[in-house]
């Protein structure tokens, strides 16, 4: 946003910035915000989709929609905590790992990242355009390259467009999936034909809450993204409450809904159960809520694309310095596009067990890094940064930062005997009868180890630049 006034009047109709530093005169927004944004950006068919789990493996819809409950109230928590790291340091989210890991050594986690991002953008699509195709014509080949065109346009827009269209969008998402959310608790259990039959089971109920717990972890590499912009002074406990609000409660009311969805309608997607579903009110009604649902999964996506782009930007600056401009955004958005499209036609049209395997894998992958970055924001350096060595491979934080990228390791390491997917069981997951709680060592050992290697850091050379950092951003601003 570099061509805005100072006084904060006007807002461009194109985002300028990417992984720069955003300066305060050009700060705005509300904390408020971030709870509408959140809970939107989680409202989506994938969301919903983690419910399916339990009840496919005979697990109670109780106990399903308490390992959800469970499982996305502690996730959330990891993610909402960066919420407050971006008004504090005005930047994306993952280039901030250059403090813990260097410049190159963020390389490690910004694949990771990036994976989960085109990962996100490939599923989304294909139930976007399972949606549309209720009331459409078109293939794959067809709706495929334009819905990742619109979610192009959507991020190249931005920070304010996004945002805008996430707070509107909740008003209309809790009307509708209200009303869906009644009928399924009343509805489908009277039309049920026969009872259904499910209990207890511990490896069910695990799977379900790592699964959950997972999903909203997940999105820690996205939450600075979207408060970079807000006012330096922001209320760290408000901001972290809004964000933590917005996100769990999308969760835990759209899982649990899939958990019931699939406990009454085996087998079903989640378009056709939410259809099957929605028609109880009246026919035609169960294909409305699905188009809305498929609008807010679209939006998402370009969230997505747009956070796709600022890692891979960010991925490429450690070996390559980049000038941050409309053009480069354009360009990385377009990169991000195609790999995307290429990765969507290639899935099998059985793509559930691709999904489930999806998310477990951005567990793996995820946990280690938000715990070394957690940790180094809030117990080694608790917010002091030296912001512009952050961009300069030669400054305080260098190219390899090894603490960072050792305990990553290390903690990835420990999680892979409690691994759970279709190519892999682990040792410690097998014991437990096929259950996954890597997340649990994973965050233990890394942000443990982290902070152990971390704890007696000599930070002279980097409160010194501390100092000289702010006075070539304030320039920089000028």
């Amino acid at each position: 946003m570099a061509s805005q006034e100072s006084s904060g009047s006007s807002r461009p109709t194109i985002e300028a910035r990417s992984i720069d530093y955003v300066p305060r005169e050009e700060r705005h927004g509300k904390v408020w915000h971030q709870g509408p944004f959140w809970f939107s950006g989680n409202f989506v068919f994938l969301t919903m989709m983690v419910g399916f789990v339990g009840p496919s493996m005979s697990l109670s819809i109780a106990w399903s929609v308490l390992a959800v409950v469970a499982g996305a109230g502690f996730g959330t928590l990891f993610m909402a905590l960066h919420a407050n790291q971006g008004p504090k340091m005005g930047l994306p989210q993952m280039i901030q790992s250059r403090a813990q890991f260097g410049s190159r050594g963020a390389i490690v986690p910004f694949a990771a990242t990036i994976f989960v991002y085109v990962g996100f953008i490939v599923f989304g699509v294909i139930l976007v355009t399972q949606a549309l195709q209720l009331v459409l014509p078109g293939s794959k080949w067809f709706w495929y390259p334009t819905l990742i065109t619109v979610s192009i346009v959507i991020a190249v827009f931005g920070y304010d467009l996004l945002h805008f269209v996430q707070r509107w969008l909740t008003y209309l998402l809790i009307a509708v999936f209200g009303v869906v959310s009644v009928l399924a608790v009343t509805a489908l259990p009277a039309a049920a034909s026969t009872p259904v039959e499910a209990g207890w089971s511990t490896t069910a109920f695990l799977v379900q809450l790592s699964l959950a717990a997972g999903y909203n972890i997940s999105y820690s590499v996205y939450v600075s993204d979207y408060s970079r912009y807000l006012p330096e002074n922001a209320s760290s406990a408000k901001l972290i409450g809004w964000t933590y609000l917005g996100a769990a409660v999308s969760a835990a009311w759209l899982m649990s809904l899939g958990a019931v969805l699939a406990s009454y309608i085996p087998g079903a997607d989640g378009i056709v159960s939410l259809v099957q579903t929605g028609n109880y009110l009246f026919e035609g009604f169960g294909t409305f809520v699905v188009l809305v649902g498929a609008i807010a999964q679209l939006s998402v996506t370009g969230i997505n694309s747009y956070g796709a782009m600022l890692t891979g930007i960010s991925a490429v600056d450690g070996f390559r310095p980049v000038r941050p401009t409309i053009r480069l955004r354009v360009t990385g958005l377009a990169i991000v596009g195609v790999v995307s499209l290429c990765i969507a036609l290639a899935l099998p049209a059985a793509y559930m067990a691709s999904f489930n395997g999806f998310v477990l894998l951005m567990l793996y992958f995820l946990i280690p890094w938000t715990a070394v970055n957690l940790v180094d924001f809030y117990a080694v350096r608790k917010g002091e940064y030296a912001i512009a060595d952050i961009f300069n491979p030669h400054g305080v934080y260098g190219r390899w930062a090894w603490r960072g990228v050792l305990a990553y390791i290390v903690g990835f390491v420990a999680m892979i005997p409690f691994f759970s997917i279709p190519f892999f069981v682990g040792p410690a997951a097998e014991a437990l009868g096929g259950a996954d709680i890597a997340f649990i060592p994973g965050l233990l050992i890394s942000g443990g180890l982290y902070y152990l290697l971390a704890r007696n850091l000599e930070r002279s050379a980097e409160m010194s630049a501390q100092g000289q950092s702010q006075r070539v951003l304030e320039k920089v601003s000028g």
